[in-house]
């Protein structure tokens, strides 16, 4: 299996009106894990590179809620780079995939969905060490 196969992204419904707009994602349903934890990234620039690191334990789903970021995903032999930019697109990261979040638009919010609590010990943040974990180096 390829790394964007693993790594795929994930539309949702728009089940908005005339009223306007609703996108509904739901653990286990929407996304391949129950969610644990949410967080977003905001008042970033095109500058910035956030995530550099890859979860022992952790899987995400990343989901630009407003603006647009790119996310570049590695496995240490692919890389592929996405391009979030719609409320209704997201994208699946498994354990043990880096991942680097940058380009944000001014108005970027990068809502981030977790199947764990935040435990900084299951986080690998530097590269040499990540590609020797997985067996790479």
């Amino acid at each position: 299996m390829t790394l964007q196969e693993r790594c795929p992204i994930l539309h949702f419904g728009d089940l908005g009106d005339e009223r306007g707009k609703l996108v509904v994602i739901e653990g286990g349903q929407a996304i391949p894990f129950e969610i644990k934890r949410v967080f977003y990234i905001y008042d970033s620039d095109a500058t910035v590179v956030r995530g550099q690191h890859a979860n022992r334990e952790s899987e995400f789903v990343l989901i630009n809620v407003a603006g647009k970021s790119k996310v570049r995903i590695t496995d240490g032999k692919e890389e592929f780079v996405a391009v979030l930019d719609r409320p209704m697109m997201g994208i699946y990261i498994p354990k043990m995939v880096w991942k680097d979040m940058y380009d944000f638009s001014p108005d970027s919010v990068l809502l981030v969905l977790a199947s764990t609590h935040y435990d900084g010990g299951e986080y690998i943040r530097d590269y040499d060490t990540y590609l020797q974990e997985m067996g790479i180096k």
